[in-house]
């Protein structure tokens, strides 16, 4: 069966009491059992049964095990946000004295939760360029608990070599955790890649039209995860409390069914326009890994297949310009987050990573000259007038 079909087609983990094709939001927090031995053997995992929702909830239930078949992992575990599912895989793998491998180009608070928030734990980061692969090999020891990374950085857009980092991590044991975010789950398997463990935001692709926050744990179950299924769920789900919400399940499911159909308009709407963007002069350039001249094409074309994701980046004259350039948009909306139906734009450097330094950003190579698009729905045609108008490039 392939995936668009999975997505919709799940059968539920019980007959639902009146046959509904939609599963219903179980506005619930617990579960009456039929003897004190039952509820004892729920309590204890001794039979599949909800006890509490702060654990476990049959809308919920069924977003995981969709997600589950749809990435043919051996758990998936839904939670509040996608920041709370890298927290709480990071935290599940990590212990005082141990060292996390990962690179400078990552999202701002995922940075400031493993070089801020991490170390007051005594827990140590090697901030590494993950496109050298001797220089990740040689950072790796026995002290090592994970290799974490984006596969496409936001917003440089770099992409590493999968296979060949889960390699140089296999050879000592360690796991790889990859944030896939920007490319849907649906697209490309992780799992075949070398991934052990993916965290996704469910807020972007899933939530179809940013409708509700979430974030997803894709456990592969391999050899090097040791366990850390097991305090995921007994220890990080039962102590943290950052299992998403029935409500949010409910529309992610529907989010999810429909996200093949929206990600391949997205995603050719975003070929298309970086194509057009090309042309405008104002721009000096244009940066989208579904670009052949994109110096990382041919290896996301390797990985992801042959859609590139629906953001983009492009560098305007300098920070002046690229303000006056926000200012002056009609129809793309000035707001964060990605992979909405409407399309936004941002100023990265001041927004998202302006509570660092300039000599940190500058390091992690975010620069006052660059916008970041998220395509949305609309019509390229539109998008396009809007940016050119948005640059003066319609005045003569």
């Amino acid at each position: 069966m392939k995936k668009q079909t999975q997505a919709i087609h799940l059968q539920y983990e019980r007959r639902d009491a009146y046959d509904a094709l939609s599963v219903p939001v179980y506005n619930t927090l617990a579960y009456e059992f039929d003897n004190a031995a039952m509820m004892s053997e729920a309590f204890t995992d001794k039979i599949k049964a909800p006890d509490y929702s702060r654990v476990e909830n049959p809308t919920v239930t069924n977003l995981e095990r969709r997600v589950a078949a749809l990435t043919d992992a051996a758990h998936a575990t839904a939670f509040n946000s996608g920041m709370a599912a890298i927290s709480n895989t990071i935290m599940a793998l990590a212990a005082q004295g141990k060292n996390i491998v990962t690179s400078k180009h990552l999202f701002g608070n995922t940075y400031a939760l493993l070089v801020g928030t991490l170390r007051r734990f005594g827990v140590k980061v090697r901030l590494r360029d993950l496109t050298n692969i001797e220089a990740v090999r040689e950072s790796i020891d026995e002290d090592t608990c994970c290799v974490f990374l984006e596969i496409l950085t936001n917003p440089q857009l770099e992409v590493a070599d999968l296979k060949a980092l889960a390699e140089v991590a296999h050879e000592k044991n360690v796991p790889v955790v990859a944030d896939t975010t920007v490319i849907p789950f649906t697209q490309f398997s992780a799992k075949s890649l070398g991934v052990d463990i993916e965290v996704v935001s469910s807020s972007k692709y899933v939530s179809g039209g940013a409708t509700s926050l979430g974030g997803l744990v894709i456990d592969y179950g391999t050899p090097y995860n040791g366990d850390f299924a097991k305090r995921l769920y007994g220890e990080m789900l039962f102590n943290f409390g950052a299992y998403m919400t029935p409500q949010v399940a409910y529309m992610q499911t529907i989010g999810l069914e429909t996200l093949d159909a929206r990600y391949r308009v997205q995603s050719n709407n975003a070929l298309e326009l970086a194509k057009k963007l090309q042309t405008l002069s104002k721009i000096q350039y244009v940066n989208y890994v579904g670009l052949e001249d994109n110096p990382y094409h041919e290896l996301a074309q390797r990985q992801f297949g042959k859609t590139a994701g629906a953001m983009i980046c492009i560098e305007l004259a300098d920070k002046e310009a690229c303000f006056q350039f926000l200012n002056n948009l009609k129809l793309i909306h000035r707001a964060t987050n990605l992979f909405d139906n409407r399309s936004l734009a941002i100023h990265p450097a001041s927004t998202i990573f302006g509570g660092f330094s300039e000599s940190m950003r500058k390091s992690m190579d975010v620069k006052d000259t660059t916008i970041r698009l998220s395509i949305g729905l609309e019509d390229v045609d539109d998008l396009f007038e809007d940016i050119k108008q948005a640059l003066g490039e319609n005045e003569k």
